[in-house]
């Protein structure tokens, strides 16, 4: 038995308008592909990164994002940029609802395993991004279990980063991390990905 479709709610003139705007039909579903790129614009070589023995795939539960984007320039220069990763399990569950000790642990080591996924570590990620869903109860614990981490891995310096509070995608989630590492591979291996 099929499940009939969620049904979409009207839009408003507002959305009419700015979907036009976008070459978009004003109503309805979009099709695949209708925004493309000029055909014979080069582009930037980029495909998904995936941990999938630890982390799943986000489309899996209905939303729109890679859990990471590798992006290779010209020269040797890669760009790994993770998104948002929380204490998410391979099935997609919440891990440690309430521990945010655990959540932290489990977030790095999720990130640590999406950067291995692409031949890459902690010592590539230059930049994060650090969301906490209560900053004030919960920053000094998340400083300790981060300094402690940076510093068994050796980091010197530690990466550059923003410490942001935060509503994040699930109520039971206390802290969220993003990442961006830097790999300099001046003769890359060819890829069959």
């Amino acid at each position: 038995m099929n499940a009939s479709p969620t049904p979409t709610p009207e839009a408003s003139a507002g959305e009419r308008a700015e979907r036009a705007a976008l070459g978009l039909p004003e109503t309805g579903a979009i099709p695949a592909g209708v925004l493309a790129p000029p055909p014979g614009r080069p582009s930037i070589r980029r495909r998904a990164i995936r941990a999938p023995q630890v982390l799943n795939e986000a489309p899996e539960y209905g939303s729109a994002f890679s859990r990471g984007l590798r992006v290779d320039f010209p020269g040797g220069i890669t760009h790994l940029l993770i998104s948002g990763t929380a204490s998410v399990g391979a099935e997609g569950e919440t891990l440690y609802p309430g521990d945010f000790a655990a959540q932290c642990w489990r977030t790095f080591r999720n990130i640590t395993e999406l950067l291995r996924s692409e031949g890459a570590t902690w010592h590539d990620v230059i930049r994060t991004t650090c969301y906490l869903r209560d900053i004030e109860r919960d920053y000094a614990e998340f400083n300790r279990i981060r300094t402690a981490f940076y510093t068994a891995l050796g980091l010197d310096p530690f990466p550059a980063s923003t410490g942001i509070q935060a509503r994040i995608c699930r109520s039971d989630l206390l802290v969220e991390i993003e990442a961006l590492a830097i790999l300099y591979q001046p003769n890359p291996p060819a890829s069959g990905a």
